[in-house]
């Protein structure tokens, strides 16, 4: 009984933790390397210290996101079948996976910067191939598994009542936009976190609200 109380306040101070990390990094990178992939790279001078920031935060967000999976796997319970669950854990983890490859490229290009020149026209193919391949890897397919992760989030909501039904419904909006849009709004990422922070804040609170009855159990 005391697991079973517990386990949606562990999964929502996951969940908040992992978003606060995912805005941060997400912020960080946005406004420290320029959106376009064909960039001549002068952000390695400039930026490194920030981008280096945040490319150690991820594997924190990735630990809370990981978390975040397990405590609601965990109270699907029986009504999980193999279908949703691997749907639901797949896109959870293709989406870390894309997430730290990116990251892995990203960091490797400032590793090396110091001893090539990365920056202006004379940028080696090197360095183009790296900043395309991180581009692509995030911004679609990181992405696009983010939006399927919504998707499963939003039918946990369904199927445990964790959370009120509307707030699936906006998760599933929300996907939509990730989906069919992301190539058209830059800052479409940042819809993962703000979905998680609203989901686990939530849980949070009506957790909190509940009288702990595991004191009047015997």
């Amino acid at each position: 009984m005391y697991s079973h109380l517990r386990t949606p306040r562990a999964a929502a101070v996951a969940g908040i933790a992992f978003s606060v990390l995912l805005v941060i990094i997400f912020w960080v990178f946005r406004s420290a390397v320029p959106a376009d992939p064909l960039d001549s790279g002068a952000w390695l001078a400039e930026e490194s210290g920030r981008v280096a920031l945040a490319l150690n935060l991820i594997p924190f967000a990735g630990i809370a996101f990981l978390w975040f999976i397990g405590v609601l796997r965990d109270r699907l319970g029986p009504k999980e079948d193999r279908f949703f669950a691997t749907v639901f854990l797949g896109s959870g983890l293709l989406f870390l996976a894309t997430l730290f490859a990116a990251a892995t490229i990203v960091g490797a290009l400032l590793l090396i910067a110091p001893s090539t020149e990365m920056t202006g026209t004379n940028a080696p193919p090197t360095f183009r191939f790296g900043r395309a391949v991180a581009y692509i890897l995030f911004n679609v397919y990181a992405i696009k598994m983010a939006g399927v992760f919504m998707v499963s989030t939003s039918t946990v909501v369904i199927y445990t009542g964790i959370a009120p039904r509307w707030m699936a419904g906006i998760g599933y909006a929300l996907a939509a936009l990730v989906l069919l849009g992301s190539f058209y709004i830059s800052w479409s990422i940042m819809v993962l976190p703000t979905w998680v922070l609203l989901i686990s804040v939530h849980i949070l609170i009506d957790n909190l609200r509940r009288p702990d009855r595991s004191l009047h159990q015997p």
